[in-house]
């Protein structure tokens, strides 16, 4: 079993949907229509010129979120331009003989490696085999902590062992002590074989749900107010209510880990992008614990824009899952209906979309 204290430092999809939903009688938080997975105001005119095959623009946003340390906005925006460029390879190859030493253009090919090598059943042999990527990505600026978030990920997909991950995790958190994706990294590895519901495929018991949530708590408690890191206990939250292990986490503990989210989700802008996917997150988990009304004044909060994560772990319409479940909760619907909504599929999903025996990453 893992020591979690061990993995604590010292200072401790591309594809956008929109749909009008019918009408219920009570009032709807931003209007009729719901956008899954939209990009924020930064994003947006990236995507839009990547569509029309120019890479300028990805190039500037990557560079100057990364000279600002913006790494946060760093982390999401390399995910989403990997998986453009998964859809679109000749627009990234376009782009990578243009600047092939661009440290941006290396940490994408990094985390497009990630992504394509994930979903096979020879997960773990084909990872190995982009580590020298990783490894140039991480070479390529020494202060970013998104190369090793991407090799923290690597490091569960190919088993690697616990004392590999740490030498890892203590890397990153050098860099950044406080980055939400790295620390989901190893929150991640640390579940990943006591998730069986929405988790790894099971092999050497690593750690329980209760160690999971020790280590969420005490991330976030030695984070700032505003970090992200704050809402990494409703992570595990989350995990442990979409798993079948048994209730070894006391139910008070998944409410503060809940009330912990909702005082980060009320510092940030109401229907904002940037913040959508952890206020829907955070739905679930208190739609799960029956606090309907906590779970209405989040939807106010994330007004149209839903995510594709966690509602494709429900269903293979997500857009639809969260619309079907906001109506029921804005038409105070029976208790029977929003727990046939949030029941968990009988065979796991990736957050990728589609089921997978391994989880997001």
């Amino acid at each position: 079993m893992v020591d979690t204290m061990a993995l604590l430092p010292a200072f401790l999809r591309p594809t956008r949907m929109t749909r009008r939903a019918s009408r219920p009688a009570g009032p709807r938080p931003a209007g009729d229509e719901a956008v899954l997975d939209a990009p924020d105001e930064r994003l947006s005119p990236v995507l839009v010129a990547a569509g029309r095959g120019e890479y300028g623009a990805a190039s500037a946003l990557l560079a100057i979120t990364r000279a600002a340390a913006e790494w946060e906005a760093h982390d999401r925006y390399t995910r989403r331009l990997a998986a453009f460029a998964r859809s679109r390879c000749e627009w990234f190859e376009a782009w990578r003989a243009a600047a092939p030493d661009d440290p941006d253009v290396t940490l994408v090919a990094a985390q497009l490696a990630v992504d394509r090598a994930w979903p096979s059943p020879a997960r773990a042999e084909l990872l190995r085999e982009v580590s020298p990527l990783i490894t140039a990505a991480a070479k390529a600026d020494g202060r970013d902590p998104v190369p090793w978030r991407i090799a923290l990920d690597h490091a569960r997909g190919s088993r690697a062992g616990h004392r590999y991950f740490e030498e890892l995790w203590e890397a990153a958190v050098r860099r950044a002590p406080h980055h939400y994706g790295c620390h989901v990294a190893a929150l991640r590895y640390l579940g990943s074989s006591c998730c069986v519901v929405w988790g790894d495929t099971p092999h050497t018991p690593r750690a329980s749900h209760r160690e999971c949530f020790d280590f969420a708590d005490l991330a976030a408690q030695d984070a700032p107010a505003d970090s992200l890191v704050q809402a990494l206990p409703a992570r595990a939250a989350l995990a442990y209510l979409t798993d079948g292990c048994g209730p070894d986490v006391p139910r008070e503990r998944l409410h503060a880990a809940a009330d912990r989210a909702i005082a980060l989700s009320g510092r940030f802008p109401a229907a904002t992008p940037s913040y959508a996917e952890i206020r829907n997150k955070l739905l679930y988990v208190l739609a799960r614990l029956e606090r309907w009304e906590d779970a209405r004044s989040q939807l106010r909060l994330i007004g149209p824009y839903a995510t594709s994560f966690p509602w494709d772990r429900l269903s293979d319409d997500p857009l639809g899952h969260f619309l079907r479940l906001r109506e029921a909760l804005l038409t105070a619907a029976g208790t029977t209906t929003l727990t046939e909504l949030l029941a968990a599929p009988a065979r796991p999903r990736n957050e990728h979309r589609g089921r997978a025996a391994a989880p997001d990453h």
